[in-house]
């Protein structure tokens, strides 16, 4: 009872009920809000205080920048396990309520879209400078079409409800399966990549889903946190590419599935050498003996041949008794 007086109390203000309608449409940092309120920024900071502090918002650090976002009943906390709280809830009932036609929501909404517009333009540039490389490197594989389509099939044979993708890049994973899951975290150790990504999930409007700056080696949620996980080209970059998939396991939940998407072996020196690929590829004997190290069980493969390059998909689920063995030792 005493978090929902609390909540309620939170958001009971005008200025708040306009935070979190922002918040609702958009992960934003303070500069940005009070460039949309209008107001000082230790106004702006003592509102999200008490809003983050009732549960009503999430605020993340990424560098010197703090993020906040309206509270996900689904989503994993870092180091909080799951929000699976009535006032999250209860925010996003009241959020239905609001009528974006009120000429204050319809303002802030307005200034919220330029926002979102410069953000468009930063991650348009972006692509725009490596278009050449990207497009050099995807004419070596196969069609990224028949990639993705192996993903969605991958990810389709049980319902989704919270899905991290690890070195989510520009979120290119997260926009794929976003329609098809509950609720998404993209990891990556780039500040401008989840610039780049967030940019590009605003404009998916795919609201329910998030990026974090995180290390792939020590992740922040909790053993069990997520029911789905991705690692999709993103071991050959990795120093330690065994330990990177343990602990993408570790964070899965008992059944909940990891599909790892990257190159089988190849002798392609320009990945290493213009591209700063670690590993020319994987063997499937290599990733799926680190998937049953892990304690994944009932792998599965499928090869992908176009070009010099093989795109490969492995997958595997987190068995029952890896996990209670894992709780048994916490």
């Amino acid at each position: 009872m005493e978090e929902l007086l609390q909540g309620m109390r939170a958001i009971a203000e005008p200025t708040r009920i306009r935070i979190l309608v922002l918040c609702a449409h958009s992960e934003l940092t303070v500069s940005e809000l009070v460039q949309i309120l209008g107001q000082s920024q230790p106004r702006v900071s003592r509102h999200l205080r008490l809003m983050v502090e009732a549960g009503v918002l999430q605020r993340h650090q990424e560098g010197t920048w703090a993020w906040y976002r309206l509270a996900n009943k689904l989503a994993p906390i870092a180091g909080g396990g799951r929000a699976a709280n009535r006032v999250a809830q209860m925010a996003a009932d009241l959020i239905d309520l609001i009528p974006e036609e009120d000429p204050v929501v319809s303002r802030d909404l307005e200034r919220l879209e330029g926002i979102r517009q410069e953000r468009a333009r930063i991650a348009e540039e972006y692509f725009t400078r490596n278009a050449e490389d990207w497009g050099r490197i995807r004419a070596l594989h196969v069609d990224e079409g028949q990639v993705n389509d192996a993903v969605q099939a991958a990810f389709a044979k049980a319902p989704v409800q919270r899905l991290l993708d690890i070195g989510t890049g520009t979120g290119s994973v997260l926009r794929l399966l976003g329609d098809h899951i509950q609720s998404g975290t993209g990891v990556d150790q780039s500040p401008q990549m989840l610039s780049i990504a967030r940019s590009a999930l605003d404009r998916a409007q795919l609201t329910h889903c998030q990026v974090r700056q995180a290390d792939m080696y020590q992740l922040p949620y909790d053993a069990g946190s997520f029911d789905a996980a991705c690692l999709h080209m993103v071991l050959h970059y990795a120093e330690e590419p065994a330990v990177a998939l343990r602990e993408a396991a570790r964070v899965l939940e008992a059944g909940g599935r990891l599909v790892v998407v990257d190159f089988a072996p190849h002798n392609v020196a320009e990945l290493h050498s213009r591209h700063a690929h670690r590993w020319p590829g994987f063997s499937d004997d290599q990733v799926v003996g680190w998937m049953l190290d892990a304690g994944l069980e009932n792998p599965e493969i499928k090869h992908m041949e176009g070009g010099p390059l093989t795109v490969t998909l492995w997958e595997a689920t987190q068995s029952v008794e890896a996990r209670n063995a894992k709780k048994g030792a916490i």
